[in-house]
């Protein structure tokens, strides 16, 4: 069966119930997640993404467009346990986006409690559909789907989507990333390995560890995330356009240009420009490779114990650098938000209550000294070939931060590009601090760790899938001229998933127009009387129907 989805024609569907003619209606609290998959819908992402899916199934009894619009709403509202679909279709909107021949409400013959009907996919069921399809089959699709077949799905197919629909920006601008997924103590989580880590979360070396600081380091369990990342310019969005999930033990840095390999034989040149990595990515030959067969121009920090960085530092101490003042580039202006009549005694209070709260407010504690910059320099060395292994020139950029205490501290960058003004990598360098808090987002508000199964295919379904639900949400956000709204915690965004207002949805011929509880009376009540009749002909029929539905209980 094939996607089954309605168009929003309020003028055709009026016209046709004022002449007697409907299929179905029904009232609904209209939500925020239906105007998302409706969005799917009218771009045909839907049946994109599972023409390409890795099925593990040789017989489709059910459609993957199902699969994967169920796995999407289950991450939408940061559910992962797939006992929980059920409830999550109940209360969501992604059902209202199919119309009544997927699902519609009915009344439990046993316990008065509205439910939903589903019409289902094949005649297997002894009882009644509720859901359109079981948990049990999300589940074990989502098991036996492999874990490297999954990953070439989204790093290839999906990314090519990604080009078709014009969501790369023309910038292209890309951040490369590696984070740890930590799970439960618990070896039979396949492929997890136990780390020793320090109080900051990194890894550290058991035998180099100090005894007096054994106490505060911790044994964990993890894998390890790496991802590539689309954005641009100001940080307006992030989209996933690669993802690999691997043993905590691996090293990201092979991984990392493996997905970059993956990109541009999935999406071709030119569409990514400027890769922006940190030291954890440093590979002279790789990053030449990046520039010579790509084009990419590629951006990372020195580390101070490679030769290049005291080379460079020798040439700082010489005075053989020219600095310039450094200052941050202004943040972006927020919104102005429609202008609203305030009453002036309301102002008064208003501005009593400010008043109030800083005459309360303790002062603030002084920064440190050896914690506050005083003043920033920034200064460039182009044409520079002393890193060996790096067959490329490359332009050194050296950052001078100076403290009240006096101390400086001085942090390079090397960049392929050939460099005019040495701010700009500095600026363009300040995006990597985003994907870091994309990624404590995803960790602490959508439980991207919060692993329901120790099963690796289970781990990397769910994985790819919060990627991809939060991708298709940024783009939804961006495309309905609301990027404000991306850069939002996961609650946040969810709260733009519950139901905005209710409303009564006409059906007719694969198209709909949703009228107020009001407007709906008054059309009503405005019909000539032959079309009264007509529609109460079939009203009737209709909730025979109903009536009829949901005799075949599953029992408690």
């Amino acid at each position: 069966m094939d996607v089954v989805l309605f168009q929003h024609d309020h003028s055709f569907v009026l016209e046709a119930f004022r002449q007697g003619a409907f299929d179905f209606v029904d009232g609904v609290s209209e939500l925020e997640e239906t105007q998302f998959f409706r969005y799917l819908g009218a771009n045909k992402l839907l049946p994109k993404l599972a023409e390409t899916y890795p099925s593990p199934r040789e017989k489709e009894e059910v459609p993957l467009w199902l699969y994967i619009a169920s796995n999407l709403s289950m991450r939408l509202h940061g559910v992962h346990s797939f006992h929980a679909y059920p409830y999550v279709v109940r209360c969501g909107g992604m059902l209202n986006a199919f119309g009544p021949e997927v699902a519609r409400k009915t009344t439990h013959p046993e316990t008065g409690d509205v439910t939903l009907r589903c019409a289902g996919f094949n005649e297997k069921n002894a009882y009644d559909r509720q859901t359109p399809c079981d948990q049990d089959f999300l589940r074990k699709l989502a098991r036996d789907t492999k874990p490297a077949g999954l990953q070439r799905w989204f790093n290839h197919d999906v990314l090519r989507l990604w080009k078709q629909h014009k969501a790369f920006d023309a910038e292209g601008i890309f951040l490369g990333d590696a984070s740890y997924l930590f799970v439960p103590d618990n070896e039979r989580y396949e492929g997890s390995v136990k780390l020793l880590f320090d109080e900051h979360n990194h890894p550290v070396d058991s035998q180099e560890v100090p005894a007096e600081k054994r106490g505060r380091y911790q044994w964990k369990r993890c894998y390890k995330l790496v991802s590539l990342v689309h954005t641009n310019r100001t940080g307006d969005f992030f989209l996933y356009a690669a993802v690999a999930v691997v043993s905590g033990k691996a090293h990201e840095a092979p991984v990392l240009y493996g997905l970059v390999d993956g990109f541009m034989e999935a999406a071709g040149r030119g569409v990514m420009k400027r890769l922006t990595l940190d030291r954890g990515f440093i590979d002279g030959e790789h990053i030449g490779r990046c520039k010579q067969e790509y084009g990419i121009d590629v951006l990372v920090p020195l580390k101070k114990t490679m030769d290049l960085y005291q080379d460079v530092l020798g040439l700082v101490r010489t005075g053989r650098v020219r600095f310039q003042a450094y200052g941050p580039p202004a943040p972006k202006p927020p919104v102005d938000p429609k202008p609203t009549h305030v009453p002036e005694a309301v102002r008064r209070r208003e501005c009593t209550r400010q008043q109030t709260l800083k005459a309360k407010k303790p002062l603030a504690s002084p920064v440190p000294p050896e914690k506050a910059v005083v003043r920033s320099e920034v200064g460039g060395i182009g044409d520079f070939r002393s890193w060996s292994s790096c067959p490329v020139p490359l332009s050194v950029i050296v950052s001078r931060d100076t403290y009240a205490d006096g101390h400086e501290d001085i942090w390079m960058l090397v960049d392929t590009k050939k460099v005019a003004d040495p701010a700009e990598p500095r600026n363009a360098y300040r995006l990597r601090g985003g994907i870091e808090e994309r990624h404590r987002q995803l960790k602490c508000f959508i439980d991207l760790t919060a692993f329901k199964s120790r099963a690796f295919s289970l781990v990397y379904n769910q994985v790819v899938f919060v990627a991809l639900a939060y991708s298709l949400l940024q783009l939804y956000l961006k495309r309905t001229d609301r990027p404000e709204l991306n850069r939002h915690t996961m609650p946040r965004l969810r709260h733009q998933l519950m139901p905005t207002r209710s409303v009564i949805i006409l059906y007719y011929q694969n198209r709909f127009a949703w009228l107020s509880p009001l407007e709906y009376t008054q059309l009503l009540l405005t019909l000539a009387p032959e079309v009264s009749k007509k529609i109460l002909s079939k009203a009737r029929r209709l909730q025979r129907d109903l009536d009829r539905e949901l005799k075949l209980v599953r029992p408690p």
